[in-house]
C-alpha cells in the first residue's frame, strides 16, 4: 500500500490562514473517510499535540457535523467500538505507531477500520513497522501525511509550540545540548508544515549571524536563524517531489528572525486592548472568567467566554487604543439605549446611568438583544478593569517614561527621579523599565551602575537574572567587559540605533501610541526588497516569475483606519461618535473579503517568542502594503511570560514554566 500525500490544491482562493487549515482537517482529513466507509459515525482519535492543532483550527460543532461521534486520546484506555471505524490524527513517533498497532492488531482490535493521518512526514521505518502486521494491514482504510502540525492562534498567525525555545537554543547551556538540534529539527518542520497547507514555496530570508571578524567565535545561539532557514529550506526541497501540485517557482517570501532583533517589545506596555487584556488581566490562553447574574437574578455565577474570532466585538476592538475601545464601547451602549425602549425605561429606574450589572440585567428583559448585549456587557466590564489596573498600578506614567526612553526623550536621571518619587509603581514594572533602559543602554550596566539601580528599585537578585540573561539573546561583543561586570551587547549595530525612529505620517491621535516593534519596519523593507544584504540572506535567488507586489492596479482593500491628528500630551484624546451597538457584526461578514485580490504573502517567523504588537502589525500591514501578512513564532508571549522565560535560562535543574513565576 502506498503512502499518500495531500492532494488538494489551495490555488485560486481568497480564505485567510485559519480558515485553510480548518478546511483541511474537516474536510481533507475527517471528509475524506467517508467515501470508502460503511460506517456513518467515526472515532476521532488524537494524541496530546495534534488534540491542540484540532482545537486551535476547529470548534467540537465542526468535528461533530463531519460525522465524528467521539474524541478520544491515543493514551487513554478507550472502550471496544468494534462497529465503528476510527481516523487516527496522530504523530509519526515510535511510541504513538505502538500504540496504534496495539489498537488495531489481533483477533479483537478496537475498531473496524483505520483510517491514519499524520501530522507531518513519517519516517519508511515506521511505515514499514506498520506494513509488517498482517492482521493490521487489511484494516486500514487510509494512511496519509497531512503536512500540518502547528497551531492556527490567530488568522493570521501560528506558532509551533517550543515554549522553552528561548532556554534550547540561547541559553549559556545551549552550546553543545541535545535539545538544541532536536528544537531546531522539530521547528523546521513545523515551519514547512505550513507551507505544504498553503500550497506555498517561499524565497527564504533569514538574519544571518554577526560575526565581528575571522577571530571572532560564531556562537551557536548567533547561528540559530541560519540553521533553522537550512532546515527549512530542505523540507520545502522535499515536498517539491512529494506533496502533488506543490509549486516549483518561488510563490512568496519568508522571513526568519529571532528576539535579537528587538528586546524591548515583549517587555514594554502595550496599549491595544488585546495586549492589555492578556498583559493586565489572569486569562487562561484566551479564556475570560466573568460574574452574571443567575437565571434567577438574585445571585451571580461564575461564566467562562472565549476573546476570539467569532465574537464580533471583540473582532473590531483588540487592535484599538484602549482609550478608542473604552470611546466605542461606550457609543455602542448609549446608541443601543437610545433605540430600545425597554432599555430607556430600565435607564431612567437607575437613574439615567447603565452600569455592566444593568446590561446584565437588560437581557433577562430584552432577551431578543440577549447575545449582543451579553458580547456588550462583557466588553464593558473588560474595559473598566482595564481602566481601573491602569489608574491603579499608575501605567501611564510608566508607559510615558518607557516611551520616552525607547525615543530619546528621557535618560538615566529621568529613571532614577522615577523610582525615586513613583513609590506606588509595582516591582514587575520596575523590572520592565529597567530591562528597556538595559537594552537601551547597556553600557550602563558594565560597572556597578546597573547594580545601585537595581538596588534604587527595590529589585531581587531573581529579577537580576531576566536583565542579565537578555545578553544570550544577542550576537557577539565588540569590545572586552570591563570591572568582572557583564556586558548587555544586544546588536552590533545598536550605537547607531540606540532609540527608535518617529515613524512620519503615521501620527495617532492616541496617547502613548508612539511605539512600534522593529518587524513592522522589517516587513516593510522586506515587501519592498530592501533588507539590508549585510544583515539578511537568501536562501535561493528569485525565479524569474517571481513577483512580490500585486501586478493590478485594480487591486481592492478595505481602507485602513482613519487616524485623527490631534495631539493629546498628557490625556486620552476622545474620538468622534463611534458606530451604533449592532455594526459590530459587520466585521465578521467582512472580514475576510479584504484578502481578496492582494499580492503574494509574506511569511515572518520569530525564534524565541513574537508578541501581540508584532501580531497587531501583520494585520495593520496587510492593509498597508496589499498582501497578506502571517506571523509566526516558537511562542506567542506576554510580558510576564517573556521575563519568566527569561529566568528559566539559567536555571540548572527541570523546572515548568508555572515554577517560576514573576
Amino acid at each position: 500500500m502506498s503512502l499518500d500525500s495531500d492532494t488538494s490544491s489551495q490555488g485560486g482562493d481568497h480564505r485567510n490562514f485559519r480558515q485553510i487549515t480548518r478546511d483541511r482537517l474537516l474536510f481533507e482529513m475527517l471528509r475524506s473517510t467517508r467515501k470508502n466507509s460503511k460506517s456513518t459515525w467515526k472515532v476521532l482519535i488524537m494524541d496530546k499535540f495534534t488534540v491542540k492543532i484540532m482545537s486551535y483550527a476547529c470548534k467540537m460543532a465542526d468535528i461533530t457535523e463531519e460525522g465524528v461521534s467521539l474524541v478520544e486520546d491515543l493514551y487513554k484506555r478507550r472502550q471496544p467500538l468494534p462497529s465503528l471505524d476510527a481516523i487516527y490524527f496522530i504523530q509519526p513517533t515510535k511510541e504513538n505507531i505502538v500504540m496504534f498497532l496495539s489498537d488495531m492488531s489481533g483477533r479483537s482490535p478496537l475498531y473496524k477500520k483505520a483510517y491514519v493521518f499524520f501530522s507531518s512526514p513519517v519516517h519508511k521505518e515506521l511505515v514499514a513497522q506498520i506494513k509488517k502486521d498482517s492482521s493490521v494491514l487489511p484494516r486500514i482504510g487510509a494512511l496519509s501525511e497531512m503536512n500540518l502540525e502547528y497551531f492556527a492562534i490567530d488568522s493570521q498567525g501560528f506558532t509551533t509550540d517550543h515554549e522553552r525555545a528561548l532556554e534550547e537554543l540561547f541559553s549559556e547551556n545551549a552550546e553543545g545540548s541535545h535539545k538544541y538540534n532536536a528544537c531546531l529539527n522539530t521547528m523546521a518542520t513545523r515551519i514547512s508544515t505550513v507551507f505544504a497547507s498553503m500550497r506555498e514555496f517561499p524565497r527564504v530570508h533569514y538574519r544571518v549571524a554577526k560575526t565581528i571578524n575571522a577571530s571572532t567565535m560564531t556562537t551557536l545561539r548567533d547561528l540559530v536563524p541560519t540553521k533553522l532557514a537550512a532546515g527549512v529550506w530542505n523540507c520545502l526541497a522535499k515536498y517539491k517531489t512529494t506533496i502533488p501540485e506543490f509549486p516549483q517557482t518561488e510563490t512568496c517570501e519568508l522571513l526568519i528572525v529571532d528576539r535579537s532583533i528587538d528586546q524591548i517589545a515583549p517587555i514594554i506596555h502595550e496599549w491595544t486592548y488585546d495586549a492589555m487584556c492578556h498583559d493586565l488581566l489572569c486569562l487562561d490562553g484566551n479564556k475570560y472568567v466573568h460574574e452574571v447574574p443567575s437565571k434567577n437574578g438574585s445571585t451571580t455565577e461564575k461564566k467562562e467566554v472565549l476573546l476570539e474570532d467569532h465574537d464580533p466585538v471583540w473582532l473590531e476592538l483588540r487592535h484599538a487604543h484602549i482609550a478608542d475601545a473604552s470611546e466605542r464601547l461606550h457609543d455602542k451602549m448609549t446608541n443601543f439605549v437610545s433605540k430600545n425602549k425597554a432599555a430607556q425605561l430600565h435607564q431612567a429606574r437607575n437613574g439615567g446611568e447603565v452600569s455592566t450589572r444593568d446590561l446584565q440585567k437588560m437581557v433577562q428583559a430584552l432577551p431578543q438583544y440577549s447575545d449582543q448585549i451579553d458580547k456588550l456587557s462583557l466588553h464593558v466590564e473588560i474595559a473598566g478593569k482595564l481602566n481601573n489596573i491602569i489608574r491603579e498600578q499608575c501605567l501611564r506614567d510608566v508607559g510615558q517614561l518607557e516611551q520616552d526612553l525607547v525615543f530619546g526623550d528621557a535618560g538615566t536621571k529621568e529613571l532614577i527621579n522615577f523610582l525615586r518619587t513613583q513609590l506606588g509603581v509595582s516591582r514587575e514594572n520596575k523590572l520592565r523599565l529597567l530591562m528597556i533602559y538595559a537594552a537601551l543602554n547597556p553600557e550602563k550596566f558594565e560597572s556597578d551602575k546597573g547594580a545601585k539601580l537595581m538596588q534604587l528599585a527595590g529589585l531581587s537578585a531573581d529579577d537580576m537574572i531576566a536583565v542579565n540573561n537578555m545578553r544570550c539573546l544577542c550576537g557577539p561583543d565588540t569590545k572586552k567587559s570591563s570591572g568582572g561586570g557583564f556586558t548587555l551587547k544586544f546588536d552590533v549595530h545598536k550605537k547607531k540605533q540606540a532609540h527608535r525612529k518617529e515613524r512620519t505620517g503615521e501620527e495617532s491621535a492616541w496617547a502613548l501610541s508612539r511605539f512600534y516593534p522593529v518587524l513592522e519596519e522589517l516587513i516593510e523593507k522586506l515587501s519592498k526588497g530592501e533588507l539590508p544584504k549585510d544583515e539578511y540572506n537568501c536562501m535561493n535567488d528569485p525565479s524569474p516569475s517571481f513577483h512580490g507586489l500585486p501586478t493590478s492596479s485594480s487591486v481592492r482593500t478595505s481602507p485602513a483606519h482613519s487616524m485623527r491628528s490631534r495631539r493629546t500630551g498628557g490625556t486620552w484624546a476622545r474620538p468622534r461618535g463611534s458606530d451604533d451597538g449592532y455594526s459590530s457584526d459587520s466585521v465578521l461578514k467582512h472580514a475576510s473579503s479584504d484578502f481578496k485580490k492582494l499580492g503574494q504573502r509574506i511569511f515572518v517567523f520569530v525564534i524565541g517568542g513574537a508578541t501581540r504588537s508584532e501580531l497587531c502589525a501583520a494585520h495593520k500591514l496587510s492593509s498597508k502594503l496589499k498582501r497578506e501578512v502571517i506571523l509566526g513564532s516558537s511562542s506567542l508571549d506576554d510580558p510576564p511570560q517573556f521575563i519568566t522565560k527569561l529566568k528559566l535560562m539559567s536555571v540548572e535543574e527541570e523546572l515548568t514554566l508555572d515554577d517560576l513565576q514573576i
